[in-house]
């Protein structure tokens, strides 16, 4: 969607990975990225050349952005760390969704071998451990569909699994989620991959510090999906 000398922002299709998940593994985002724009401006980037600063799941499309230089990876580093990136995300989820600002400690074991929040699952008493990250979404509906809602949803902060495990634990987990639904006892609505999507993304350009900002409609699976729920 956009390249200069220091960031590249990209649309991630879903069911691609954004970094190698092991040595040598050649089918994911950087590496497509980094062919690209060979073939764009004859740069050569070498191997080593794109700065990961966030990555999507493997099943959420959306916009990512790389860095070209180690300034510009140590500058957006830093933002992505204080939490002042923009973030909005589009999702499908179960049920009725209302207006929620939701804050909760997340862990990486909630008791039972996944990721949760401190509280939620188990009787924890006490402040949460030194482990749990502090993490806050923003959710509204947008549109009401047969069994679902479509909403939207702002990253305070941006934790791992962050907008998967808040809904669900809100009592509406994504369709397509395939872990953090054990506990939903509502009518599955089957999708083929995670309905969630990065739609916006804004940061403080690295070089120039003005603020930038990307947006990028849903693909047309998340589309469909919601044509074909809708009253």
């Amino acid at each position: 969607m956009y390249s200069d000398r220091d960031v590249v922002v990209v649309d991630k299709p879903a069911g691609m990975l954004s970094v190698e998940d092991e040595p040598g593994n050649k089918h994911n985002l950087a590496e497509y990225t980094r062919i690209l724009l060979r073939r764009m401006d004859g740069r050569g980037t070498d191997a080593g050349g794109l700065g990961v600063v966030h990555r999507l799941d493997r099943d959420t499309s959306g916009l990512m952005v790389f860095t070209r230089t180690a300034d510009a990876k140590r500058l957006l580093a830093t933002q992505f760390h204080e939490h002042t990136i923009d973030r909005v995300y589009h999702a499908i989820a179960h049920g009725v969704v209302a207006e929620a600002r939701i804050e909760t400690h997340l862990l990486l074991d909630r008791g039972d071998g996944l990721r949760g929040s401190h509280g939620h699952y188990r009787r924890a008493r006490g402040a949460p451990s030194s482990d749990a990250k502090r993490a806050i979404t923003h959710v509204k509906p947008i549109a009401a569909l047969k069994g679902a809602t479509l909403v939207e949803c702002r990253l305070e902060t941006g934790r791992q699994h962050q907008i998967r495990i808040h809904l669900s634990e809100l009592g509406h987990p994504l369709l397509g989620e395939r872990v953090y639904i054990r506990d939903y006892e509502g009518a599955r609505i089957e999708a083929a991959r995670t309905m969630l999507h990065a739609r916006t993304l804004g940061f403080a350009h690295p070089r120039s510090g003005e603020h930038v900002s990307f947006e990028r409609e849903p693909p047309e699976d998340f589309q469909a999906m919601v044509e074909s729920l809708r009253s």
